[in-house]
């Protein structure tokens, strides 16, 4: 029988420690499975700072880099401009990317470092706690907004990949959704894509990609599914957005 689909090779044979439902298993996959086509697993470099996926060097089967939290851009830029050869890219959060770490985000954007990031948006800390992020909807229940988030105390949620679409810098952002197949298969073609920039020398490239945490969103995985679709995809709509 002719084998149709299997483990990529960037992806290791282990158990995962993420909760039941979690987007972040589906995003790993995605990242080898594209490795793999693209045939650069011998020079590619993730850099993945403090989050849920601070140990995603546990699964993926290539080079990683540890980097503070925040940080991420930082030290790929680094590593990029020493080794201009490698394919780099950064594996980050929303409270990473979007608030610790906005200043890194702006400026190695703005700059147009050759980089790819993915950047899940989960619209909570996951790690630490279930703490309001700053992608975080109006309304939205977190252990620090136990009432919901209000504008007035807490402002409006962080839309950074429109912010960073406006940079000259920037030559793609594309946001996409792991909540349904067919959107899956969209976020495997945009990370694709960004990948391939890089290595067109196009510059800076961005997926948002739009990731369910049952656990901290006190639902089921169906549920926080469904979530994704009725409630985070109209404040972040999904689609190229340069």
């Amino acid at each position: 029988m002719e084998k149709v689909f299997g483990r990529p090779n960037s992806l290791r044979n282990v158990a995962t420690h993420y909760c039941p439902g979690c987007g972040h298993g589906i995003a790993h996959r995605l990242i080898c499975e594209v490795v793999d086509e693209l045939n650069i697993r011998e020079r590619v470099i993730a850099v993945a700072p403090v989050g849920c996926a601070v140990i995603a060097y546990d699964y993926w089967d290539f080079d990683c880099s540890e980097a503070a939290h925040g940080r991420a851009l930082a030290v790929a830029t680094a590593i990029k401009r020493v080794h201009p050869e490698t394919v780099v890219f950064t594996y980050q959060g929303d409270g990473d990317l979007a608030a610790i770490g906005t200043n890194e985000t702006i400026h190695a954007a703005n700059r147009g470092e050759n980089l790819s990031v993915v950047f899940i948006n989960n619209a909570i800390y996951g790690m630490t706690g279930g703490q309001m992020a700053p992608t975080t909807l109006l309304g939205q229940k977190t252990a620090t907004t136990p009432s919901g988030r209000q504008a007035g105390s807490a402002g409006f949620p962080l839309k950074i990949s429109e912010m960073l679409a406006s940079l000259a810098g920037v030559y793609s952002v594309e946001r996409a959704s792991l909540h349904a197949p067919q959107e899956i298969v969209r976020a495997k073609k945009a990370i694709k894509q960004a990948f391939i920039n890089q290595m067109e020398n196009k510059g800076f490239s961005l997926v948002e990609v739009l990731s369910p945490c049952p656990t901290y969103w006190g639902m089921s995985p169906k549920e926080a599914l469904d979530w994704i679709k009725d409630a985070l995809i109209k404040e972040f709509p999904l689609g190229k957005l340069k």
